[in-house]
């Protein structure tokens, strides 16, 4: 009975470090991307009033010269009382004075959008850090989040039983998987559809301007702009490890072919993978698992490894399934033990809750081999 108590602290404990360390993650997400907003309307309020002020500069040089004109004419209808009346006089008195008034009232004026160019300057500085910080402080608590989520082994030395052990990892795993398909449907129904809008509303732009009526143009310009605005925004807001949708609708074998061709793509390095054996469905947790070990060891041969080619092999058999993921990379000594290793450790935990075994060989300069073998999981 005590040890269940026990057990059913830690989780509570570790619930809620989860859900107070999301909390405050969004909470500096919500202040950044409002910082961001404002940057933005801010940057744009900039640009108008610079080209405020060079319009007041000329229109203030323009008067200038004007009252300059105006008082020589001043001076000269003064000075000649023969060919000038005294109408004459008063006249150029009026507009040298109106003149006078408007150079007045227009420096005053650049004067004044001096000051708020600088302020805005000023404003836009104090943003542009704050978003800095902002960011950076969600980068590290993102590493503490993936840190309390995913390594969890001195968490497993206080659990008793092996089964126990399991059990705990997979509802930790799961939870993950949870929240990754569901990011993953979100981004499907929301940045997706606006984008395909976007596309629509674009047409609809080039339509309008071919018959000649900007100002709908233009219009349509700023809807799409809040459009774009909008799904940015929802992008930032869920484009973390999403789950691979492919996976639940498709399965394992061609969401790895899938995902092995977009790293090709991307990072234009040879990528082979071979299937032995009959191409099926397998149990949902181990398909989740069996994917994420493969796109960890990929991933960390491409990040540290520096290979030029990396072979993925799935070989699926009667009672248990074979993956072997090789590269002819640098390689590691694998009896010097890294700092914040927490993706090789993620690695084994996952095997080891599959009742399976995982062995990673390499040498420097010699490549890096990660075997892994877990108990045949056919739905």
């Amino acid at each position: 009975m005590s040890i269940n108590i026990g057990e059913k602290a830690i989780d509570q404990v570790i619930d809620e470090m989860i859900r107070v360390v999301k909390s405050s993650k969004n909470e500096i997400f919500n202040i950044s991307e409002q910082a961001r907003h404002e940057y933005d309307t801010l940057k744009t309020e900039l640009e108008e009033t610079k080209r405020l002020v060079i319009t007041y500069i000329e229109e203030g040089d323009r008067l200038e010269l004007n009252v300059r004109a105006s008082r020589r004419r001043l001076a000269e209808v003064s000075k000649d009382f023969v060919r000038f009346t005294e109408e004459d006089i008063h006249q150029a008195y009026e507009e040298t004075h109106w003149l006078q008034a408007q150079m007045t009232l227009y420096r005053d004026k650049e004067a004044d959008l001096r000051k708020k160019r600088d302020d805005i300057e000023r404003r836009l500085l104090n943003l542009y850090d704050t978003i800095n910080k902002a960011e950076g402080i969600t980068s590290k608590i993102s590493v503490v989040e993936q840190y309390l989520e995913q390594d969890l082994y001195q968490v497993n030395e206080m659990i008793e039983t092996a089964k126990e052990k399991q059990a705990f990892g997979l509802k930790i795993i799961e939870a993950q998987e949870e929240e990754r398909r569901r990011l993953s449907r979100e981004i499907h129904d929301g940045p997706a559809q606006m984008l395909a809008n976007i596309l629509l509303r674009s047409e609809i732009i080039e339509r309008v301007l071919n018959e000649g009526s900007a100002q709908a143009a233009v219009n349509e310009l700023q809807s799409v702009r809040k459009m774009i605005r909008s799904s940015l925004y929802e992008v930032r807001k869920i484009i973390y490890d999403l789950r691979p949708m492919a996976l639940d609708d498709l399965g394992l074998i061609p969401t790895i072919r899938k995902y092995i061709a977009n790293l090709i793509d991307f990072h234009q390095i040879d990528i082979d993978f071979v299937l032995i054996g009959e191409e099926k469905r397998l149990n949902d947790k181990y398909e989740v698992a069996l994917f994420r070990l493969m796109q960890e060891s990929v991933q960390n041969a491409i990040k540290h490894a520096k290979p030029t080619l990396i072979q993925v092999k799935l070989q699926i058999q009667k009672k248990s399934i074979i993956m072997i993921i090789k590269d002819n990379g640098k390689g590691f000594d694998i009896n010097i033990k890294k700092e914040n290793s927490f993706g090789l450790i993620g690695m084994k935990e996952r095997v080891e809750m599959l009742s399976g075994e995982i062995d990673i060989s390499s040498e420097p300069n010699a490549g890096t081999t990660v075997i892994i073998r877990v108990p045949d999981a056919a739905e």
